[in-house]
């Protein structure tokens, strides 16, 4: 027996099995329920989304001699000859082929036939906006007036292409892209019924590559599966010969801090992995589009389709980089796919040289890199006014100690700590400047004020701090040494004195009103 396509076999039989498009399926459904369809039909969309599947269930549906509640029975004769593409009163025809006038002048002379045997001939013109001018025009007045036995589907991708004239004789239906979930669940269930081994989080990587596409996504699915192993991202990424995120996100990493071995590296990767540079540097536009979103959206995470752990490794990548320098480097990665695409220099040499050009901003003249600059210098200002040294690698200074040898050997038992006795735990009290600090801290890093409001600062008195918060991801994000050096800059300036990010715990506390807390246990676990 020969071999199907996955896509072809779990195609739907009725309009109850068609994904993500119910509010279009139940409209058919009540019109076959009703006996009120109309002469013409305009299915729009992007590939994979149910077009040609519900014009074919659609024509089974009006000829079905069973119908149940607008749906086709499958179980007719009607609905298997459709079913087996025996039924002579159903053409599909591809525009893309049959694109001139003849191929109209043909159909207009067969619909003043009777259909041979259902109770309607119907006409499935896919991808209609390849027809030609000509054809467009010999099809209106059939479209406007057919025989009342004859219905017409047009489907097509691209509906600006279609002329005004034939869309108003059509009634419209907009099918919109799936989202994941309902892709997701999909592919499980043909993955169980094929004995397909399909890891959930492989299921949703391969739902993000189909773009809102079912049969593109049981296409990838068939492809993982030759490989006859568990389906998991991994096998995605390696199967479909892209780079997985956390690729893209180390060298975004790398970028930042102008480390260009780790970036000449990512490249040479790509290369002698026979991958496409072009399709990488994609991806990597991709992972700016969702650093941008993630800096101006309020509720970035419903627009990106990423697990927990990416959206919060995005979010920690794209505090530490300005508005304007992202802007700068999606235009320099814009410019590069178009150089990739129309100039015959090599990829690699097109792709190092624009990452370069990223790390240093000063390479180039353009508005978006000047612009990258000024806002590298108002961010050195405005922490220089709030009394935040700028950011420097910090250098440990050196203690020369001019006692001779024989004193150093000498242990001084009076300074030497009293193990016999536990250590009492620290009493803290609250520090009253810490709402005023965290508007300092707004002015440095938004983000950070943002993870800091209603948190409580306590001291020890002795130079040692405690910051309590209520959330263990907003304690994550002002835990890393950027944020840590930020905040006991502020809290040496209230001070006075030197605070070192050694002295600042942050720890995850309900109870903000605790007063007691041993801090060398907090810090050392």
């Amino acid at each position: 027996m020969q071999h199907r396509a996955l896509y072809r076999k779990w195609r739907p039989a009725d309009f109850d099995s068609v994904c993500g498009q119910k509010m279009i399926t139940d409209i058919l459904k009540y019109q076959v329920a009703s006996n009120k369809t109309s002469h013409a039909y305009l299915f729009c969309g992007s590939r994979g989304t149910g077009k040609t599947s519900c014009a074919k269930i659609f024509a089974k549906a009006v000829n079905c001699l069973n119908p149940i509640d607008g749906n086709p029975c499958n179980q007719c004769e009607a609905c298997r000859s459709i079913d087996a593409g025996t039924a002579t009163d159903v053409i599909e025809m591809d525009a893309a082929s049959n694109t001139g006038v003849d191929n109209v002048r043909d159909i207009k002379e067969e619909i003043v036939f009777s259909p041979a045997l259902l109770k309607y001939r119907v006409y499935i013109i896919d991808e209609v906006h390849m027809m030609s001018g000509s054809a467009f025009n010999a099809l209106l007045k059939t479209l406007e007036e057919p025989p009342a036995h004859v219905i017409f589907i047009l489907a097509t991708t691209e509906l600006h292409k279609l002329p005004s004239t034939i869309v108003s004789r059509c009634q419209r239906y907009d099918f919109k892209r799936l989202s994941s979930p309902v892709i997701v669940e999909r592919l499980m269930t043909i993955a169980e019924n094929e004995k397909i081994d399909l890891d959930p989080d492989g299921a949703k990587l391969i739902a993000r590559m189909s773009l809102g596409g079912m049969r593109d996504a049981i296409s990838l699915l068939e492809l993982c599966a030759g490989l006859r192993m568990k389906i998991d991202y991994r096998l995605v990424y390696e199967t479909l010969g892209t780079g997985n995120r956390a690729e893209i996100s180390a060298l975004v990493r790398a970028i930042f801090r102008a480390d260009y071995d780790a970036i000449y590296k990512s490249v040479a990767d790509v290369f002698m992995n026979s991958r496409d540079i072009s399709v990488f540097f994609g991806e990597l536009v991709d992972f700016y589009r969702d650093m941008m979103i993630t800096k101006t959206g309020k509720d970035s995470k419903e627009y990106l389709e990423l697990t927990d752990v990416e959206y919060a490794d995005l979010l920690e990548i794209a505090e530490s980089v300005s508005l304007e320098k992202l802007l700068y480097h999606s235009s320099v990665l814009e410019q590069a796919l178009y150089d990739m695409q129309k100039t015959a220099v090599s990829k690699r040499s097109v792709a190092e040289l624009a990452l370069t050009r990223m790390c240093e901003p000063s390479l180039s003249h353009s508005i978006d890199s000047l612009l990258s600059r000024i806002s590298a210098l108002e961010d050195e200002i405005a922490r220089i006014k709030c009394g935040v040294s700028p950011i420097s690698t910090p250098v440990k200074s050196v203690k020369i100690d001019t006692k001779n040898e024989a004193e150093e050997k000498t242990p001084d038992l009076k300074d030497e700590p009293d193990t016999s006795k536990p250590a009492k735990a620290a009493v803290l009290s609250s520090v009253s400047y810490w709402r005023d600090a965290i508007e300092k801290i707004q002015a440095v890093k938004p983000a950070l004020a943002g993870c800091l409001s209603g948190s409580e600062l306590k001291t020890d008195g002795n130079g040692k701090f405690v910051i309590y918060l209520s959330s263990g991801f907003f304690a994550s994000m002002a835990k890393n040494s950027e944020s840590l050096r930020i905040i006991s800059s502020i809290i040496s300036s209230y001070e006075g004195k030197e605070v070192s990010q050694e002295n600042v715990a942050i720890v995850v506390n309900e109870d903000i009103g605790n007063s007691n807390f041993d801090f060398e246990k907090e810090l050392n676990g």
